[in-house]
């Protein structure tokens, strides 16, 4: 599975699930010269703007990847820098009901993905849900992609791996639906 096809789906999921969307693919940011791209980014007003920052995550970049610490080095210089860049502005707002930002690391949900993060669960555990990004209240997700057949419905799902429920617990594994790709990835990597 390629991140065009995941970055595919996301469109079709936030295009089916929002009204009032913005959608950005590739989005770039600078800030004195810490330069990056966010793979999606996303603002949806509901009716205050909501963001979502979204890194993904598939087999090729698994592969080319030094390892999990270059991964998060990556998606934490996009939640630092995304916001400083002239470009891009977020705002505390006090009708805001929840987080104003979403930061979402996403990988695909296929074998090489599964053992990569099953190899790395402390270091991807470890990142905290909660965070403020300028003065706004944010989350952090750090999830497997799930329901990829229905984004078009504004279904699409994520099994996180930084929530409450370790990656390594039964609990976990109940909580993937039994005939997606993610839980026969799960089978082919344990296999």
């Amino acid at each position: 599975m390629r991140e065009d096809e995941l970055a595919t789906r996301v469109v079709e999921h936030f295009r089916a699930a929002f009204d009032d969307v913005e959608i950005h693919l590739e989005e770039p940011y600078d800030h004195y010269g810490n330069r990056g791209v966010a793979d999606i980014y996303v603002r949806v007003r509901t009716p205050e703007p909501v963001d979502y920052l979204i890194e993904l995550k598939a087999d090729a970049a698994i592969r080319h990847a030094t390892g999990a610490n270059e991964i998060l080095r990556q998606y934490r210089r996009m939640e630092r820098y995304f916001y400083k860049d002239d470009e891009h502005d977020i705002r505390p707002k006090l009708a805001r009901d929840g987080p104003g930002v979403h930061v979402f690391l996403l990988f695909a949900p296929t074998k090489r993905c599964v053992e990569h993060v099953h190899e790395h669960h402390a270091l991807y555990e470890s990142v905290d849900p909660e965070a403020v990004v300028e003065d706004v209240s944010a989350s952090r997700k750090v999830a497997f992609l799930t329901n990829l057949d229905r984004a078009g419905d504004g279904e699409l799902g994520f099994a996180s791996v930084n929530g409450e429920v370790p990656f390594d617990s039964p609990a976990f594994a109940d909580a993937i639906p039994a005939d997606s790709r993610l839980a026969t990835a799960m089978d082919d990597a344990s296999g």
